[in-house]
Parts: structure tokens; C-alpha cells; sequence
């Protein structure tokens, strides 16, 4: 059996006096692609960021285990260090030139020589004299985003919508480079809305529902996806999975 990459265990979050992630549990796997869906504002996306340990989320109760170390205290750029990545829905804007963005990172993490095979593969040499996500498409965001993500040879990527906004062309893409990544080891948790994207994925493992803060239901990615297209949330619970 693969050993568990991630493991989130009861967790508990806080965010400006609001409880936004009620005891959610999951785990993802070396080399695995798990899912987490679910209606807007159920806490997908709060749920990431507290892995990644952005300050305004704070855990209450719980842990997040990244294969055995404990990371729940500590701090984001600790978890990034200990191979911990999340790519946001909306990155920012710089003044940086996309080519020296990549550069740094690549130089950060040693893959140099990995470089020129993503940029070619993802079809971003048009963006590098550019500023980083600086008047960027939808896609362009996107893919450059993963970019980064792949440039910082994580044990985890935090994927929060990769597919959003993006046109037919981009979503096979960024499958392509969510597959990528998983054959390297990655445990990817993919936040996600869309059956197109999911349906280009090759190595997909768990899905999981999030209903109102809380874990509701795990199970094979692709039948719950395919209930969920179906029937939508209506039928699931804000209650835990045991």
C-alpha cells in the first residue's frame, strides 16, 4: 500500500471568530489524486488554506500530518519547506517578469533542468517576458500557476479550482500536468466543480463531498462525481465520515 502523504485528522477551524471547518478528516496518498467537492462556501477552500497554514485560519482542534510530521503548528513557509504547495484560485498580480518567477523557484528547489520541460509542456513561452499573472487569460493564470507548483517538487499540491474559468484546451492542460505530478509521487488534493476536468484524469483515487464545514462523504472519485453531476448535493449530509 502507498503510504499516506497527507492525513487530515479531526480538524477544526476558525477563521475571524467563525467556525468554517467542523472536524473534517481525509487523507491522500503518495502518487493519488483525491477530489473535494461540494456548493460554494461549504469550506473546500478554507479547508486548503488551513492545511497550508495561512495565518487567519486557525485550527482549534485536530491535526494535519504530513507523512509523519506533525504540521499543525506550524507555520506556512515551514509547511511549503517540509514539501507542502497550494496553488489559489485568484494569485496576484506582480511586477516580476514571469521568466525570473520561475527562475527563482526553480533555483530554490533545484529543478533547473526540469524548467525548460514544464514551460515547453505547458505552452508558456509567450508569458516569460511578461509580469507574473499581469493581464493574464483565465488559463494563462492557471497554467502558469501549476507552473510554479510543479517548479517546487512538492509532496502535496493544495489545488483549489484549477479549472476555473478556463476554456476547453486549458482544462486538458492542466490534466495533463495534474497527471504529471501524481506520477511523480505527489499526493494531489483537487478542489473541483467540473466533470471535464476530472474526466482527463488518469490517476484519480478518493473523492470526498463538504457539506456546510464538514466532511459528508468519501468514496471512489469518479461515482461520486458522477452523483454529484447527477443529483447534485441535496442528498448529502453536514456530517462527518466515520
Amino acid at each position: 500500500m502507498s503510504q499516506t502523504s497527507l492525513s487530515v485528522s479531526g480538524i477544526t477551524v476558525e477563521v475571524g471568530g467563525t467556525i468554517v471547518v467542523k472536524k473534517a478528516n481525509l487523507d491522500v496518498r503518495s502518487g493519488e489524486i483525491a477530489i473535494l467537492m461540494g456548493p460554494n462556501g461549504s469550506g473546500k477552500t478554507s479547508l486548503l488554506r488551513a492545511i497550508m497554514g495561512f495565518p487567519s485560519y486557525k485550527i482549534i482542534t485536530g491535526n494535519i500530518y504530513l507523512d509523519s510530521l506533525d504540521v499543525t503548528n506550524l507555520p506556512s513557509w515551514e509547511r511549503a519547506k517540509a514539501g507542502i504547495a497550494i496553488a489559489n484560485q485568484a494569485p496576484p498580480a506582480l511586477s516580476l517578469k514571469t521568466k525570473w518567477l520561475f527562475q527563482k523557484i526553480a533555483e530554490k528547489y533545484g529543478t533547473q533542468e526540469e524548467l525548460s520541460k514544464v514551460v515547453n509542456e505547458i505552452i508558456l513561452q509567450h508569458l516569460l517576458e511578461r509580469p507574473a499573472f499581469n493581464g493574464f487569460s483565465g488559463g494563462e493564470v492557471k497554467r502558469a500557476e501549476m507552473a510554479t507548483v510543479m517548479l517546487s517538487k512538492p509532496k502535496v499540491a493544495l489545488l483549489d479550482e484549477p479549472d476555473s474559468g478556463v476554456d476547453v484546451e486549458s482544462t486538458k492542460k492542466i490534466a495533463n500536468m495534474i497527471d504529471a505530478m501524481a506520477k511523480m509521487g505527489v499526493a494531489i488534493l483537487l478542489v473541483t466543480h467540473a466533470g471535464m476536468l476530472v474526466r482527463n484524469l488518469k490517476m484519480l483515487g478518493r473523492g470526498y463531498v463538504m457539506i456546510n464545514g464538514r466532511i459528508s462523504q468519501g468514496g471512489n472519485a469518479r461515482d461520486l462525481l458522477k452523483y454529484v453531476l447527477e443529483e447534485g448535493y441535496r442528498n448529502f449530509r453536514g456530517s462527518d465520515i466515520q
